[in-house]
């Protein structure tokens, strides 16, 4: 029967910029092994690389304050936002949908203030710079998988749901066509997002609000395709049928 095993590491402190996020995992005391894979929240990896921004320290383009007065949104956050995208897509009042510079389409560039100390001046965080490499970086100092973790919006369902933004040691995609299904019959178009699933189930410890979990591990997992980055789960602008 197989089996898999989730566990929130205990005991991690809020994480601060330039914190050594590699040491505080292993310091929560878990033996990790090389089979395991580790889901990291996107919110303590950009801490951790110092991508906490000033607000007081951004000044609005005449874009950000057009922008701001449609959606009521801080016109120094919007500013943000379209620093951070290569296009915005559609906009109503407190959203912004846009292009990512890292492919995303999704709300607000990923720019969050929630869960953000906001002693003194108002902060906020931005994805890290490339969150694929910072996956590989924690995964070769904690010898195992990791997949980098952020909740994102659905165009055509309700609610957030846990998806990678970056990974290694494993396969974002896996690729089931050729495979046969239970009656034999080939699969012709079947590309698994592991990674996403991975995100999701992490997800279910993580939470969304107070509960304080940003690492998880996952244990009992198994695969066998190559290893892939996240970097191939945003679907290419010729396969877009809405754009």
């Amino acid at each position: 029967m197989k089996q898999l095993e989730l566990i929130a590491l205990p005991g991690l402190p809020m994480v601060q910029a330039g914190d050594d996020l590699a040491a505080l995992v292993l310091a929560a005391g878990i033996a990790l092994r090389p089979d395991d894979v580790l889901v990291v929240a996107q919110k303590v990896v950009s801490k951790a690389e110092g991508r906490e921004v000033l607000l007081r320290d951004v000044a609005p383009s005449v874009r950000a304050e057009e922008l701001a007065r449609e959606t009521g949104k801080d016109a120094r956050i919007v500013e943000l936002i379209l620093q951070e995208s290569v296009r915005v897509v559609r906009v109503r009042p407190n959203l912004i949908i846009v292009q990512h510079r890292l492919g995303h389409t999704m709300a607000n560039a990923g720019i969050d203030q929630s869960n953000v100390t906001q002693e003194g001046d108002e902060r906020a965080l931005l994805l890290p710079v490339d969150p694929d490499a910072s996956a590989a970086a924690l995964s070769e100092r904690l010898g195992c998988a990791v997949v980098i973790s952020d909740s994102f919006g659905r165009a055509w369902r309700r609610g957030t749901v846990g998806v990678a933004i970056g990974c290694a040691g494993l396969p974002a995609l896996v690729d089931l066509r050729g495979k046969p299904d239970l009656f034999g019959r080939e699969l012709h178009v079947t590309l698994t997002g592991f990674a996403d699933e991975i995100a999701a189930a992490a997800g279910l410890l993580m939470g969304q609000a107070a509960e304080g979990q940003p690492v998880v591990l996952l244990r009992g997992l198994r695969w066998s395709a190559p290893e892939t980055p996240a970097a191939e789960l945003v679907r290419p602008a010729q396969e877009d049928l809405f754009r």
